[in-house]
């Protein structure tokens, strides 16, 4: 049996990727906050457990009694407002690096040793913003970006037992907009005027969570065996690097 384990996978894109790995015959376990959770309780089939990305010792807890893992996908992200870098304050800045960018170290580190078991793969989801620079998303953006150098460099060093990968979204029209799920009500105004952001995507609409799931299955599978320290961009043509 093939076994998955989502971090963040509450969210709207972690919900549609368990759905569908659950048809596929893996075994699916989603990490996410309490309150996510509590929220967005996980369907039938697909087991949970609670996790905080910015306390160490939750993640060792939400590992604890895997033998190992043939998948796991980094799905959490965490955006404060938006600010340029001179009016980031560093509160703000630590708890986006802290979650996105450490939280995923932390993970990484737990992890490893399950995939190494038996060869595994892993997927961070970053974000266009990690490479198509833009105002206000500095801290965001600096963790995402910094999320990527961490896929790179595990994929030398785990390579070849271990192929570590990454997705890189554009904007997906999820509670992510609107504060994210477990760290807001999801009710905050939408960071994004969507009617100019769709006029300027060649593909003419927003991503949705399903658009997302699918480069994700194809880097955990067999069909991207021959590949590890990629990231794929997935934006309807929005940014082509």
């Amino acid at each position: 049996m093939k076994n998955l384990v989502l971090v963040g996978g509450a969210g709207g894109i972690g919900r549609s990727l368990a759905s569908r790995a659950l048809d596929d015959g893996w075994d699916v376990t989603v990490m996410d906050l309490e309150k996510s959770l509590s929220k967005h309780p996980p369907a039938k089939g697909i087991k949970s457990r609670k996790i905080d990305l910015t306390d160490a010792p939750s993640i060792d807890n939400a590992f604890s009694g895997f033998k190992q893992l043939t998948g796991l996908v980094n799905l959490a992200g965490y955006m404060q407002g938006l600010n340029s870098i001179e009016e980031t304050t560093n509160k703000d800045f630590d708890e986006v690096i802290d979650l996105n960018l450490k939280g995923a170290f932390l993970v990484a580190k737990q992890a490893l040793p399950l995939l190494r078991v038996k060869g595994g793969s892993m997927v961070n989801v970053v974000s266009g913003l990690a490479s198509n620079v833009r105002p206000k998303y500095g801290a965001y953006g600096i963790s995402k970006a910094g999320l990527i150098n961490l896929t790179k460099t595990l994929a030398l060093e785990e390579a070849p037992k271990v192929r570590v990968n990454a997705v890189g979204p554009s904007a997906v029209d999820t509670a992510f907009l609107r504060g994210g799920t477990g760290r807001s009500d999801e009710n905050e105004p939408i960071s994004l005027n969507i009617e100019n952001y769709v006029k300027i995507t060649p593909l003419a609409r927003m991503a949705v969570p399903e658009d997302i799931v699918g480069p994700i299955m194809f880097l955990l599978g067999s069909d991207s065996s021959f590949m590890t320290g990629q990231t794929l961009w997935v934006n309807g043509g929005g940014y082509m690097p």
